[in-house]
């Protein structure tokens, strides 16, 4: 009886220790707890801080002005007159608009097709390649991705321009249309939005395949050999192991290409400046006149902000997806 009595008191004992062990440790977990979410707070800090200065005044200025009558005698006398949302209702109640907004669609989303499945030949092609081909392929792409956008604009132009440009010369050359050198390649919207969407598309191509190319160098070789061995033809590989493991890449390169692309301007104002007869005007062409041509600011500040909103809501879908193929691995 007392050593059943014994062992009772021994394992009250022992389960009285482990509670107050485990209380003893709480504050040390919540203080880890707290560790971890400090670390990148603290290293995140100095970029937040920069973004706030740099972008977050920026925008809500913009957000203001949407709100105001900011012309350009507000311009001047910086007296301006608050009108609710008239800005936004004008711009909705423009016929403009929604052409406006269909063709900046339809324009990212060709461009943003072109520039990730060129890439994603591109990346290919890096890989079958040997060192020597490999080097000199990376260094024509680096170059092209290098250029700034309004000097390439600049050549751009000069290549598809009437009488001197060089492509129409070739094309004259070959003789399959005849005299070929005083035709315009902006008199078209068709035409025009070919020309802009091949620049920008040469343009991003480069960081897309660079982009896809160190993801699919990092693919174990031991998985394409279990597909071969399996029987899997070329296609089969690609589509079963390759594409599996560059989803979180491909994910993130859209991101930035829809980004980019929603938001082009250098290159359709220099080339097109939003013609012929509004033919190639964006989101961002539209608001620019709208602002600057037309002297209303706060209308272009409205459609500013509207682009963005949309932006933001396109993009949460492919983010949502890309932190799920991430929390996956």
């Amino acid at each position: 009886m007392m050593s059943v009595n014994a062992s009772k008191t021994k394992v009250a004992f022992s389960l009285g220790a482990g509670v107050v062990a485990a209380l003893s440790q709480r504050p040390h977990r919540r203080a880890g707890r707290r560790r971890t979410w400090i670390a990148p707070l603290v290293l995140l800090a100095p970029t937040a801080i920069v973004l706030i200065l740099v972008v977050g005044y920026p925008l809500l200025q913009l957000v203001i002005n949407s709100f105001q009558d900011f012309g350009l005698r507000a311009l001047f006398t910086g007296q301006t007159a608050w009108i609710g949302f008239a800005n936004y209702t004008g711009i909705f109640a423009d016929p403009l608009f929604w052409p406006v907004l269909l063709r900046t669609f339809g324009f990212t989303a060709s461009l943003v097709i072109g520039s990730v499945v060129i890439g994603m030949f591109f990346s290919e092609l890096l890989i079958r390649l040997g060192t020597m081909m490999r080097t000199i392929f990376s260094f024509v792409m680096i170059i092209a991705w290098a250029l700034p956008t309004v000097a390439s604009t600049l050549v751009w132009q000069w290549q598809f321009q009437p009488l001197y440009g060089v492509l129409n010369w070739v094309i004259t050359q070959i003789g399959w249309f005849g005299n070929f050198t005083s035709h315009s390649w902006t008199s078209t919207p068709g035409e025009a939005f070919l020309i802009v969407w091949l620049l920008i598309v040469w343009q991003a191509v480069p960081f897309v395949a660079f982009s896809l190319y160190a993801g699919q160098s990092q693919i174990p070789e031991e998985c394409y050999e279990a597909a071969m061995l399996d029987g899997a033809g070329l296609w089969q590989i690609y589509r079963s192991v390759t594409l599996p493991f560059l989803t979180p890449v491909l994910y993130l390169v859209t991101i930035l290409s829809i980004i980019w692309d929603f938001n082009v301007f250098n290159q359709l104002w220099i080339l097109t400046q939003g013609g012929p007869s509004g033919g190639t005007t964006t989101l961002g062409i539209w608001s620019f006149q709208k602002a600057f041509a037309s002297n209303s600011f706060g209308q272009g500040s409205a459609i500013a902000i509207v682009t963005t909103i949309i932006l933001m809501v396109v993009t949460s879908f492919y983010i949502r997806r890309l932190i799920r193929s991430g929390e996956g691995l």
